[in-house]
């Protein structure tokens, strides 16, 4: 058995800032951390599968660059990120008997303790930290995933959701010495301004990102008569009640820190020396809570002009956090 590599556990107000923080044994704040990991950002879809009412998505924080490795960058933190066909447990557990704690992207629906998690999460790489094991070939595993105490998985079962995200491979991201440098705030920073306002993925795809998905989604909240807009999409009780929840969840709660990551930005611009920036994302968070407060409190049940008015609610406060937004990137 190895000890538990670190002894915090538990989410601050983003989880993959605090999963990484606690690995490197606290001596970063979390806003340095969610800073330089990229902060925020905004990508917007709404996915349609058959049999299933329409899914919309917003990633309010930095997306897709990983959260991990960026981070870890800009800390100058040495780290040794790995790819392999099979679990590499042996590798893991020379990792944890160093002390050094092991970043593994999982499908978070397969991990017991998100029972009820939807089988499509398990498209989204899925982050969590291995603390430690039991065992002599590693039989039990520790792992940290936002609770206060790190939970304790067979590894057999991890290794199903280690596996079941095809896309990863068995990533591992292990931190392998101190920092070399000062943490480079100026490049975090420049690069969250340049993903806001030009393209993200270099593709068709990025009209759906930074602030051209904000548009998109405020227009396609307003939208009356085409099969995009949010009238026709979201009409039926059971579409309207998924539509809703997903915005709460998504601007709150999912891939992002409350107020759609905009107070915790904000308070890494103070840092960073950008205070009128930082009003001004404070300000924006303000309508993005407000957006989902009304999602959240919506009835399933609404008819269709009550659904009309809280689209067209909602759109308002798009277009506020837009302006807001777009004005404080320019201070940066």
């Amino acid at each position: 058995m190895t000890p538990l590599v670190h002894s915090d556990f538990g989410t601050g107000r983003h989880r993959e800032a605090s999963l990484i923080r606690h690995a490197l044994g606290s001596v970063h704040d979390e806003v340095l951390v969610a800073g330089l990991a990229g902060g925020i950002g905004f990508m917007y879809f709404v996915f349609e599968y058959a049999g299933h009412p329409p899914m919309p998505t917003i990633v309010a924080q930095a997306h897709p660059q990983p959260w991990v490795q960026t981070a870890l960058g800009r800390l100058h933190v040495p780290y040794e990120a790995t790819r392999s066909a099979k679990p590499r447990w042996g590798r893991m557990c020379a990792a944890l008997d160093d002390g050094r704690p092991v970043f593994c992207t999982v499908d978070r629906s397969r991990l017991p303790w998100h029972e009820g998690a939807s089988e499509m999460a398990g498209a989204d790489p899925y982050t969590v930290l291995v603390a430690g094991y039991e065992g002599p070939e590693g039989e039990t595993l520790y792992v940290e995933d936002g609770a206060d105490v790190p939970y304790r998985i067979a590894r057999e079962e991890f290794g199903a959701a280690w596996t079941g995200h095809r896309k990863g491979h068995h990533q591992m991201v292990v931190p392998t010495g101190p920092a070399t440098g000062e943490p480079d705030l100026d490049e975090a920073v420049a690069t969250t301004a340049a993903r806001l306002t030009g393209p993200v993925l270099g593709n068709q795809f990025d009209v759906n990102f930074g602030f051209s998905g904000m548009a998109k989604f405020a227009a396609q909240l307003r939208d009356t008569t085409t099969k995009t807009g949010w009238e026709r999409r979201f009409g039926t009780p059971e579409a309207f009640r998924v539509g809703t929840g997903r915005l709460y969840a998504c601007l709150e709660e999912e891939w992002t820190a409350p107020g759609a990551t905009r107070p915790l930005y904000a308070d890494f611009l103070d840092l960073a020396g950008r205070p009128a920036a930082a009003s001004l994302l404070r300000e924006s968070a303000r309508y993005w809570s407000e957006l989902a407060a009304m999602a959240r409190t919506a009835d399933p049940d609404s008819d269709a002009a009550a659904r009309r008015a809280l689209f067209d609610a909602c759109a308002e406060r798009v277009d506020r956090s837009l302006d807001l937004e777009r004005r404080a990137v320019a201070l940066l």
